[in-house]
């Protein structure tokens, strides 16, 4: 028997028969969306500034639900290292309650509509959001104003979340990979605000006052560093009124003229190291300068991030990917996971590959991992720059899957941009790469550089230290010492496999 229904898909089951397993089938047509369609498809982005400088930026795509957040320019990067941590902080208080809404009252008005409401900061931006029934739009554009605008800062909220924040460094310095991350930050942008960690340090948190909050808010909370964003069931004319409402008011002048200009960021090969034997595994993860956001490499710069690609030993196959470095790890058991990636901030970027493995590994898998970077600079091939972007395009597409990330790709867009750039747009980019872009681009990026490397875990004192990415037969030297001679570095390498030994000056 067939039971059929003209809005769902097509369900085939005996009807007298509980121990048949349910048999489900998509009828054609209707199985899924194409590629194409997908970009052809796509809502448009309206854009609309107020008069005080803030931007108003939505997708309307008729959903029932919808996602609407204010997306604010300001992050770890605009922070000393007197108050590092203090938008992390504001990021903690800003749902305890404000000066029309007590904590209790907030909470009853989020959960009365059936909303979420949520929030984060990173090293250049902070977002607070909330996904809610479409219905309720200007609810919580209103809520939003309130936890933004208003925000109570209760002296004794303040000292409550002061012990949550720090169990909080407690737990994270449990997580290895975020350590490692933050670490090499450190070190690649030491002596400069994208060192500093979006947390900050548990010193900042047990002496940071009520006082410095405020501050942080009068300095970096002006209308033309924020953007209200939304996506879904949303109409544009009617966010623009509700944010002339709640938002009009938002101060756009600085005390004293005193506008934040943000420091160039230089980057610095180097090396930084915590190690504890206790461990049994290493978190490695070395990275030179990379691209700006807003830079033409970043495309080709991604390309190349995906044909290197990424590797876990738990999800098994590793055998048969077509990523060279992922076959190696594999049959060689070099690691238990890898990941290339591509950092972007205004003026500068990382461009690195981070991995987990034990001690006895390290050498190789570092080893590898930049005769992978080599090979896109000398024997990319038409088939490897297809696969990347084939590969590209499909994370692009699936990070866009909801109202949520399609809403937070809104707000960092207008932030970096000062647009939205359609996914049609990428698609065109992306198709434009070709194999010598690819290849002289990682060359541009990666050859004769000095890399910076973090290391935490177990590992032993004999590898590295790590200097200049050099090209050589395909072939990268590492391991050795390094002596100053005047403002560069006379490096002395050993390749242990082939007893070679090389001098080479690179900048540090």
């Amino acid at each position: 028997m067939f039971v059929t229904c003209p809005h769902l898909p097509q369900l085939s089951f005996l009807a007298n028969s509980f121990s048949t397993p349910i048999l489900l089938s998509l009828r054609r047509g209707q199985a899924s969306v194409s590629y194409a369609q997908s970009l052809l498809g796509a809502p448009e982005t309206r854009l609309t500034a107020l008069d005080n400088g803030l931007r108003i930026a939505s997708e309307e795509t008729g959903h029932a639900t919808c996602t609407v957040g204010l997306w604010i320019g300001s992050g770890s990067r605009y922070e000393s290292e007197k108050n590092n941590g203090a938008g992390f902080f504001l990021e903690h208080m800003a749902f305890k309650g404000t000066k029309k809404y007590p904590q209790s009252a907030l909470e009853q008005q989020v959960e009365s509509i059936g909303a979420h409401l949520s929030a984060y900061t990173s090293r250049e931006h902070t977002a607070y959001y909330m996904k809610t029934l479409a219905k309720d739009l200007p609810i919580a554009v209103e809520l939003l104003s309130e936890v933004v605008q208003s925000c109570s800062l209760n002296e004794a909220e303040i000292e409550q979340q002061r012990g949550v924040i720090l169990r909080e460094l407690e737990e994270v310095e449990g997580n290895l990979q975020d350590v490692c991350l933050d670490l090499l930050h450190a070190t690649a942008f030491q002596g400069t605000p994208l060192g500093h960690s979006v947390l900050g340090p548990s010193e900042n948190a047990r002496t940071l006052t009520r006082h410095d909050l405020v501050d942080y808010i009068n300095s970096h909370y002006k209308a033309p560093r924020m953007v209200l964003a939304a996506a879904g069931g949303v109409n544009h004319d009617e966010l623009v009124s509700l944010a002339k409402s709640h938002f009009g008011g938002v101060s756009f002048e600085y005390e004293g003229d005193a506008v934040p200009v943000l420091s160039p960021c230089r980057f610095t090969g180097s090396e930084i190291r915590m190690r504890d034997d206790s461990l049994p595994l290493a978190h490695i993860a070395i990275a030179v300068e990379g691209a700006n956001a807003a830079s033409p490499d970043v495309v080709p710069l991604m390309v190349a991030n995906s044909i290197i690609g990424s590797y876990d030993l738990t999800f098994g196959g590793g055998k048969h990917l077509s990523s060279r470095l992922a076959r190696l790890a594999a049959e060689e058991n070099l690691c238990h996971s890898f990941q290339a990636f591509h950092s972007s901030y205004s003026d500068t970027g990382l461009l690195g590959i981070h991995f987990v493995t034990d001690r006895h590994h390290i050498e190789d898998m570092l080893h590898w991992s930049q005769n992978a970077w080599m090979n896109l600079c000398t024997t990319l091939t038409e088939s490897d720059v297809a696969r990347g972007k084939n590969a590209l395009k499909a994370s692009l597409v699936g990070q866009l899957n909801g109202t949520t990330p399609i809403c937070d790709d809104i707000g960092r867009h207008i932030l970096n941009y000062g647009r939205r750039i359609p996914l049609a747009e990428w698609d065109a980019q992306i198709d434009a790469v070709t194999p010598r872009m690819v290849r002289d681009i990682c060359s541009k990026y990666i050859y004769d550089k000095c890399p910076a490397v973090a290391a935490v875990g177990g590992f032993c004192c004999s590898f590295g230290p790590f200097h200049t990415i050099v090209r050589g037969h395909t072939m990268c030297f590492i391991a050795g010492s390094c002596r100053r001679v005047n403002s560069h570095s006379l490096c002395y390498f050993n390749n242990k496999k082939n007893n070679v030994e090389m001098a080479l000056l690179g900048c540090f």
